[in-house]
């Protein structure tokens, strides 16, 4: 089958050169477009919070949220740089590649972004989850399998 519209769902694992490495071959034979597609997760950990109820910690609210929003530049200033070299090995194996942030839950974010931007193709890899542990966590690829509007290739 040949695809135009390559989403490639990739985070900073170890995988992620694997991941990478599947979708540019599949790119190159069949002239693709890759789209390098990052989620960055949005969770502020309320346990840690106290309820409001004064103004002490109201103040403490705030600072954590600032804390939290710093740690989100910078989680995506990092994260910038290394799709960035990612797009550049693409463009060096004559591919044209781009990418783009999502932020939340991944597996929602992968899906709902390949249906706006019409990937053909999503790869993504697998973290390795087996058994209880998927069933209780749940899984980004299962779910994106389940989900998606396109076909899926899921790296092991």
């Amino acid at each position: 089958m040949m695809y135009k519209k390559i989403l490639v769902a990739i985070d900073s694992s170890l995988q992620a050169s694997k991941v990478f490495q599947e979708a540019l071959d599949i790119a190159h034979q069949s002239g693709s477009h890759l789209m390098l597609f990052h989620c960055i997760s949005t969770n502020l950990r309320y346990e840690f919070i106290p309820s409001v109820g004064s103004l002490a910690d109201v103040d403490m609210y705030g600072t954590l949220q600032k804390q939290h929003q710093k740690s989100l530049n910078q989680e995506t200033q990092k994260a910038q740089g290394w799709l960035e070299t990612y797009c550049q090995k693409a463009n060096i194996s004559k591919v044209y590649a781009e990418y783009k942030f999502g932020y939340g839950e991944a597996s929602k974010q992968i899906c709902d972004f390949a249906k706006l931007w019409g990937a053909d193709l999503i790869v993504l890899g697998r973290r390795g989850h087996r058994g209880i542990t998927e069933i209780l966590l749940g899984s980004v690829s299962s779910y994106v399998l389940h989900h998606a509007s396109c076909s899926v290739l899921v790296v092991q």
